[in-house]
This record gives C-alpha cells, sequence and structure tokens, in this order.
C-alpha cells in the first residue's frame, strides 16, 4: 500500500483485531505487504485514537470497560487556523512547535512538507510528529516538566534552544490582549521568549475569542510578533488595532466541507 492507503490499512487493521481478537506486527507486515516499522506506527496511531491496546509484538482490543467517550472535536475555527498556519512552512524548513491544542492541530498536515526539522519541548507534539510519514527530524528541549502546561520548562531547554537557530516558531496564546500583546495563564515565561528569540519569524496561532481576555502574565509583547494567524469572527476593530502594531494578520476561514 502507498502513503494515502494509511488510512484504509488502518481501518482493515481494526477489523483484523475484531475478528481474531489480536494482531501481531509480524503478520500485519506480511499480510499488508509493508515494514514493520510502518505497522508499529499505525499500531501506535490506533493507540492513541482508543482503539486498540498496544502489547509487545502486536495489539489486543479495548477492553470494554475502557472505552470512555470521544474526545471533544477540534473546533473548526482552530481547524483553520492550523491549515493556514502550515501553508506558511517552507519545504526543508526548521521550526519550533510550542506546546498547545492549537499549535498540536497543526501536526496531521505537516505530512505534505518535505524535510522538516521540528523543535518542541511537548511529549504530544511529539507523539503526533512520529505518526507523520516521512517523519520529520525531531529535536526536544528536555528540561524540567512542568504539568500545567504539560510541556518542558526551564534553564536546561533554554540552553538547549540557544544553541540552535530557526525558521519560525508558531506558538498559541491563552490570551490577546491589544494594548501589550500575548498572555498566559502560566507563570513559566522564560522558554516562550527564548523560543521568540531563536526563530527569525514568530508566528502567534489563536482563536479570535481570545482576544480581551484579562489574563496578568504577558507572554511576548507585540514588539516579538511578526504574525498573528487568528479566525474570521475577530472584530474589525480589532483587527486595525493589531495591524497597527505591525503585525501581519491572517484570519482564516473554516472550510464549507
Amino acid at each position: 500500500m502507498t502513503k494515502r492507503d494509511t488510512p484504509q490499512r488502518r481501518h482493515a487493521i481494526i477489523a483484523l483485531l475484531n475478528k481474531q481478537g489480536e494482531v501481531t506486527v509480524e503478520a500485519l507486515a506480511r499480510h499488508f505487504q509493508t515494514s514493520e516499522v510502518t505497522i508499529r506506527k499505525d499500531l501506535g496511531a490506533l493507540e492513541i485514537s482508543g482503539l486498540l491496546l498496544r502489547r509487545y509484538g502486536g495489539a489486543v482490543p479495548v477492553p470494554q470497560e475502557m472505552i470512555a467517550e470521544p474526545a471533544q472535536k477540534v473546533s473548526v475555527h482552530k481547524q483553520a487556523i492550523a491549515k493556514a498556519a502550515v501553508g506558511l512552512i517552507k519545504e526543508h524548513a526548521r521550526i519550533i512547535i510550542d506546546s498547545g491544542s492549537t499549535t498540536a492541530t497543526m501536526i496531521p498536515h505537516l505530512g505534505r512538507q518535505p524535510g522538516l526539522v521540528v523543535m518542541t519541548n511537548s511529549l504530544q507534539v511529539v507523539t503526533a510528529l512520529r505518526e507523520l510519514e516521512p517523519e520529520p527530524v525531531l529535536l526536544m528541549t528536555g528540561g524540567t516538566w512542568d504539568p500545567h502546561s504539560e510541556s518542558f520548562q526551564g534553564q536546561v531547554a533554554e540552553q538547549v534552544l540557544r544553541s540552535y537557530d530557526f525558521d519560525q516558531l508558531f506558538i498559541g496564546a491563552d490570551g490577546l490582549d491589544l494594548e501589550r500583546g500575548t498572555t498566559t495563564f502560566n507563570e513559566l515565561l522564560g522558554l516562550s521568549r527564548v523560543m521568540a528569540e531563536a526563530a527569525r519569524e514568530v508566528i502567534v496561532l489563536a482563536e479570535a475569542d481570545k482576544v480581551g481576555r484579562r489574563i496578568p502574565n504577558l507572554e511576548l509583547p507585540w514588539s516579538s510578533v511578526h504574525t498573528l494567524i487568528t479566525d474570521d469572527r475577530l472584530p474589525p476593530a480589532a483587527r486595525e488595532h493589531i495591524q497597527a502594531r505591525g503585525v501581519r494578520l491572517i484570519c482564516a476561514t473554516p472550510s464549507q466541507e
């Protein structure tokens, strides 16, 4: 099967699993005439989706008592923002993807970008990136785990970032203060600012309803932001205010599909 057949192959794996009650990596690789590495990626992606449980050398169905309610669907506005962000990435780019739900929404669309080098401080981002075909070159900051942001922070992470230079940083925001810049609930601000210093272009991804949120911690001042990608619900007055700060503004429109 070709790369375009990946969804069909994964669907077929679930069908085989439901029929047989257990599958092995070796047998699946023979059945689909592909590599064991590809099958392991398939099983990893299916496990993340809650469709099976991996076991040594294969997988088994999810026990009925472990089946939970489906995760909340990503909003159409967040999807539009993520697609617009990926559209700004050039081939063989070196990028940073910060932790956060909006930046994580970019990952499924990155498979069309060849030769990527991606640095991140997020285990969620790394896990999703490893399911891409082809898989980009991955770099991790390391550092101290922060359970609030579910990411690595601290001096070690900052030192690692200062050792590199990147084309673009993609970073989210808890709020957008029209006067000051991006804001966050997290008091650990150092790494975000080092990320911005290490990138030639800082691209903020934030839904329009985050404008005006009263959040005390200033993360990035407008002077550090090159581009803001938001959605088409952003009021005209806010658009004018942000553009007056010298920030490139992209208002993404959700797909009608």
